[in-house]
């Protein structure tokens, strides 16, 4: 794993802030944490992540005003990767079918749709490209 890729809670919930907002300010991000920080460690904690080289600054007036540099669905298909190597096995299946499982609540007739949808695209693109993936030696 790569340095940038490696985010303690707080720096993930920074980033859900600054993601949200588009960008922030030191003081933004600080009133939008839940039990939040002093501003001198939001600001410690901003400066961080900027040398991880996931968000950077500009001047506006007297304060910086933090953006992110990677796309959030770039960010999030990175993050849920590592999610899923290291506690699925590497297995998409898995993954999803804990998902499933943890759902809070009963997935809709028009969800389980969406999602037969994207399988079924997902099995065409495979098609398209030559990839046979149903013979995908299992680990261990």
């Amino acid at each position: 794993m790569t340095k940038a890729s490696k985010l303690s809670r707080r720096e993930r919930q920074m980033m859900d802030i600054i993601y949200r907002l588009e960008e922030a300010s030191a003081k933004e991000v600080q009133d939008n944490l839940e039990d939040p920080p002093s501003y001198s460690s939001v600001r410690t904690l901003l400066r961080k992540l900027v040398e991880k080289g996931h968000i950077s600054h500009r001047e506006s007036g007297l304060k910086y005003v933090y953006y992110p540099l990677v796309a959030r669905k770039a960010a999030s298909r990175t993050a849920l990767s590592n999610i899923v190597k290291t506690f699925f096995s590497d297995s998409p299946l898995l993954a999803v079918n804990s998902l499933l499982d943890m759902s809070n609540t009963d997935i809709s007739d028009e969800e389980l749709k969406q999602l037969e949808k994207l399988i079924k695209d997902k099995k065409k693109a495979n098609k398209l490209s030559g990839k046979n993936l149903t013979n995908k030696k299992r680990k261990g």
